[in-house]
């Protein structure tokens, strides 16, 4: 049984790294910079009620983290640590380095806290990349938005799961009536956990074509491609993700495992998991970001089901330095597709079907009766979801899809 330290819990409520330690027989302890984050959700405190110790450190100051971890390390020794939340990678990187505990090393994990950095670094190592700047002011915004030229995309340097991105196509775009480059900066974004954003800005030329996820997991600087899961989306202006298809790596993605292999040695990945967003076009590829973490999103249950064995207890033997088995040749393609709501309104009931369909393998209502919902805009507007198996894509998707037009949302 191995002692784990693991640090917050993404999107606040994901826990299935905690199930899967319990599942093991692995102890943990929490730690936390707001612990009545977790102790307001019923479901997540039960959890938590098996942890050796929870660690709450308001404000996450670092000084005071290290004390307490140390501390708690000398009396029960932390086997391993895991976090898998972007906004505490380098707390993280940096416990780990002090503990002598398997994880990315801390100048990489420095590095991809700012994407317009690891475009540097790939430029730098000689991968192609989009044309891209840097913005810190409105100013500089519009000046990057006049180099590069339409159409483009800006996001924050320091963010991560889609949110506050824009997209200009069009002049009309850029007239003073319509346009938010007068005004994005300071953006006083709010990440939670006390995290503000740094108000950096990468502009880069808007790609278009088919988006896909490459889910990897290092181990001692070796690198496995798990698989590849192309994502759906809504219509635009939406940047909600409708649903993926995850298909496991069996040897079939040689020009995509030797491009995303790349890419983690330029950043000079060493270990954990990491999720690569790829834009496929007729010019080939291209890196839409890294995010060195595992996927968030449930996926990592999609990838689990595909693959027949629990992807967060593979990432907890590789922060052990313990072998991790090949994927199964009995693998299937798994597909997830979002529930949404068609129009502005309060959620009053989730009416699901009634299926035999044996590819339905999981289903999960995430917002609560009484809540506003409205058609998706973004990640946090999807009501639920539901995942689905089988030997070909054509049939996972063909349950996910009819399981989905069969579900009736109730409004108040």
């Amino acid at each position: 049984m191995a002692h784990l330290l693991i640090i917050e819990l993404p999107g606040g409520n994901d826990s299935d790294i905690i199930q899967a330690a319990l599942d093991r027989g692995d102890s943990f302890t929490f730690l936390t910079a707001d612990f009545a984050l977790y102790q307001q959700q019923p479901a997540v405190e039960a959890l938590l009620k098996h942890a050796h110790a929870c660690i709450e450190v308001v404000g996450f100051d670092m000084a005071e983290v290290q004390a307490q971890v140390l501390a708690a390390h000398l009396v029960t020794p932390f086997d391993a640590l895991l976090c898998l939340l972007d906004i505490r990678l380098i707390e993280a990187a940096t416990l780990a380095q002090c503990l002598g505990l398997k994880y990315l090393n801390l100048t990489s994990a420095q590095l991809l806290r700012d994407k317009f950095s690891v475009r540097q670094r790939l430029q730098a190592r000689g991968i192609a990349q989009p044309a891209f700047a840097l913005a810190t002011s409105n100013e500089t915004l519009k000046q990057a938005v006049t180099q590069i030229g339409l159409p483009v995309l800006i996001k924050p340097s320091d963010g991560y799961g889609s949110h506050n991105i824009v997209v200009l196509e069009f002049e009309e775009d850029l007239a003073p009536w319509m346009s938010p480059l007068e005004d994005m900066l300071p953006s006083r974004a709010d990440y939670g956990l006390g995290v503000k954003a740094n108000d950096r800005l990468l502009v880069e030329q808007y790609m278009r074509g088919v988006v896909i996820g490459c889910d990897t997991l290092t181990q001692n600087g070796q690198h496995r491609l798990l698989g590849v899961n192309e994502k759906l989306f809504f219509e635009p202006p939406s940047f909600a993700i409708r649903g993926g298809c995850f298909t496991p790596n069996q040897g079939q993605f040689t020009a995509i495992e030797d491009y995303v292999f790349a890419l983690l040695d330029a950043v000079d990945f060493d270990c954990g998991a990491a999720h690569i967003e790829l834009m496929v076009h007729p010019d080939g590829l291209s890196l839409i970001e890294i995010n060195p973490r595992l996927v968030g999103a449930k996926i990592p249950r999609l990838i689990s089901l595909a693959c027949k064995r629990s992807v967060h207890a593979d990432l907890i033997d590789l922060h052990l330095n313990r072998a991790i088995p090949p994927i199964e040749s009995t693998s299937e393609v798994a597909v997830t597709r979002w529930l949404t709501a068609d129009q502005t309104a309060t959620l009053a009931k989730v009416e699901l079907p009634t299926t035999e369909d044996a590819h339905i393998r999981l289903v999960e209502i995430l917002t609560p009766i009484g809540a506003a919902v409205r058609p998706p805009m973004e990640n946090a507007d999807r009501i639920g979801y539901v995942m689905s198996a089988a030997p070909t894509r054509i049939a996972a998707e063909s349950a996910a899809e009819n399981f989905i037009q069969a579900s009736v949302l109730v409004y108040a």
